[in-house]
């Protein structure tokens, strides 16, 4: 609460002709409710993925291509762009991988898939890409609960993004239930 506000508010108190200890006591609650506001916005509380979830939704997105014949790396970030799982299946190029991480690098900075972000940013895209762990291709996906991004997906090493991002999202859509009753 604004000191200004408080302030007229005591004031208005005050004019009630109310008991001293009702006014003492009023002041006392808007004070505590001030403090409170003010601590409160100190800290903030956010969901991120876990290491289970991460590693589930990586080999699911590499069962997925295998499936098709495709020998891919999946990387699951959390929210921030740090690797939560990596993994490559057998003779995937180890390249994969960090194509894979850049690709859920550019979903956790534009919120997007990575696909997507490349249609709407063509105009920076040769920009973007010098930004160290990030690649503008198609194949990573947001993770997210109750419209939190909670991570991201990148997949790398079908040939097109359009493939990896179908592994990814197949991966995501096995996990659905899982995902969609996260408790928070």
């Amino acid at each position: 609460m604004t000191d200004f506000f408080q302030c007229h508010f005591q004031q208005y108190i005050s004019s009630l002709r109310l008991p001293a200890g009702a006014i003492l006591l009023i002041t006392i609650m808007l004070s505590l409710l001030s403090t409170t506001n003010s601590v409160a916005s100190d800290m903030i509380h956010t969901s991120n993925i876990g290491m289970e979830l991460a590693r589930d939704i990586a080999s699911a997105s590499i069962q997925a291509c295998r499936k098709k014949g495709y020998q891919v790396s999946a990387v699951v970030v959390d929210r921030n762009g740090l690797i939560r799982a990596a993994l490559r299946d057998d003779l995937a190029p180890r390249f994969t991988l960090e194509i894979a991480r850049g690709k859920a690098n550019s979903v956790i900075l534009s919120g997007v898939s990575s696909g997507q972000f490349r249609k709407n940013r063509g105009d920076i895209r040769a920009d973007l890409e010098h930004i160290d762990g990030m690649i503008i291709m198609q194949g990573g996906l947001p993770i997210n609960v109750a419209g939190s991004r909670i991570g991201a997906i990148g997949v790398s090493g079908a040939p097109g993004g359009d493939l990896d991002e179908n592994c990814a999202r197949q991966a995501l859509d096995s996990l659905s239930e899982r995902i969609d009753f996260i408790d928070q």
